[in-house]
């Protein structure tokens, strides 16, 4: 389970990077030679959302949620678990539907393409579904994870989203 929560990890991180350098490069670009990369607007948007689904993934797994906890705070260890398995449990029923939902407009973009290069955008929505799938797996992987009670975070740490 480490190994597929690194891996979540880094290719969330690579695309944010991606996002980062080819803005960078674009302004840089722009600014110096009035020049600019070609689809560099569509292609961050793309990677963007690719970022954020596997991020999703992340946060999910990590229960690295924004979360208010008025009633978490106040519960005992065990009333914490049931409250945080309810969470996963709603968590988990939103990604699996989002997830297909995902695979649904893979399958539908056919023949679209970015405005300048033509990069099929077939490749950018399999990357991002594939991160919405993860999200689901790690979703039902750390409520697996709470139903057993042998989670790895810290007793004052909220668990749920």
């Amino acid at each position: 389970m480490k190994r597929l929560v690194a891996a979540t990890e880094t290719v969330a991180a690579v695309f944010l990077l991606l996002i980062a350098l080819l803005t960078a490069a674009n302004v840089t670009l722009r600014d110096l030679f009035a020049w600019q990369i070609p689809d560099w607007f569509d292609g961050t948007k793309l990677l963007m959302g690719i970022a954020l689904f596997w991020g999703i993934a992340v946060a999910t797994y990590h229960g690295g949620h924004i979360a208010v906890d008025i009633v978490w705070e106040h519960l005992q260890r065990r009333g914490r678990r049931v409250l945080d398995v309810i969470a996963g449990l709603i968590t988990l029923a939103f990604l699996v539907p989002m997830a297909w939902m995902v695979f649904t407009k893979v399958l539908g973009s056919g023949t679209q393409a970015t405005t300048d290069l033509r990069i099929p955008l077939m490749w950018f929505t399999t990357i991002a579904a594939c991160g919405s799938v993860a999200g689901a797996v790690l979703a039902l992987a750390r409520l697996w994870s709470l139903a057993r009670g042998d989670d790895d975070t810290d007793e004052d740490t909220p668990l749920g989203p």
